[in-house]
């Protein structure tokens, strides 16, 4: 599969880029689509405004909600590409899925993301009457900087904030800081510095890259929920991880952070390989225990 996926990276890098309509129509993340399975029932909803999707594989209970936020840089990326891993993953810890089609840039720059991810949350809160308690939060690469970033607007709005929030390679830090970026370069067969610059830019639209809510490893973290960190070695945003869950730890947070070695950006997308299915049972195990 990492063949593939540096074989798919060089060929785009010979071509040029295709208008964004047709790179989100194309966007397969982990190098393979897969569609979500026949036995999960998908309804559409409006939550707090936002378009969003009901996931609920066979066995979901009704009370217990997971908010899963997809990842592709901000501008890319839907139920189309990410449905299938919300899906597996409630499957894995017996949740329901909220999965909230938020705006997207360059067309909506930060910070339109966060509201409707805020928007979502609220109403699961307001709208569907749950407890904070039985809800967690999910996100791969923007979707888990979009995560992080929710626990900390939560918090600094005084509200109570989910039972747990699982981040699969997340995008935490805007300003491209990490030493990963650099040192992992040549490892990486999904993403380049330049390509994940050019998202950060179309993302931000001028903001300021450090603002926490944008890059929440900057944001203060005391007070977050149980954290599990997922990310791979040949992943530029390596150091994303590292530093949040050190991050994390020091400010008191229940963290884990699991490293797989020679693994890609977002590994557990990868259906149907040993590692992603470790990953699954491994975030399911730790959803159940928590909510």
């Amino acid at each position: 599969m990492i063949d593939l996926l540096r074989d798919q990276q060089r060929a785009s890098a010979s071509m040029p880029a295709p208008p964004l309509e047709e790179r989100r129509a194309a966007f397969v993340p982990g190098g393979r689509l897969h569609p979500l399975p026949d036995d999960v029932a998908v309804s559409e909803v409006t939550a707090g405004g936002v378009p969003a999707h009901w996931l609920a594989a066979p066995g979901a209970e009704a009370g217990r909600v997971l908010l899963f936020l997809h990842g592709g840089g901000f501008e890319l990326g839907s139920l189309r590409s990410d449905g299938e891993l919300a899906a597996r993953l409630g499957r894995a810890s017996g949740m329901r899925v909220l999965f909230p089609e938020y705006r997207l840039a360059p067309e909506h720059p930060f910070p339109a993301a966060i509201d409707d991810v805020l928007a979502a949350w609220r109403w699961l809160r307001a709208g569907e009457g749950l407890s904070a308690r039985s809800i967690a939060v999910a996100g791969d690469s923007a979707g888990g900087g979009l995560a992080v970033a929710l626990l900390v607007a939560a918090r600094d709005a005084g509200e109570e904030l989910p039972a747990a929030a699982v981040l699969m390679s997340p995008t935490v830090d805007l300003t491209g800081s990490g030493a990963s970026m650099t040192e992992r370069a040549d490892q990486d067969p999904l993403s380049t510095p330049a390509m994940l610059r050019q998202f950060a830019a179309g993302y931000l639209a001028g903001a300021d890259p450090a603002t926490p809510l944008a890059s929440p490893l900057f944001a203060t973290l005391t007070g977050l929920p149980p954290l599990l960190i997922q990310v791979g070695t040949a992943d530029l945003l390596l150091s994303d991880s590292e530093r949040l869950a050190d991050a994390a730890g020091r400010a008191g947070v229940d963290v884990s952070l699991h490293v797989g070695e020679g693994l890609p950006h977002v590994y557990p997308i990868m259906l149907g390989t040993p590692e992603a299915d470790q990953a699954t049972q491994q975030t399911g195990t730790f959803l159940r225990v928590r909510v």
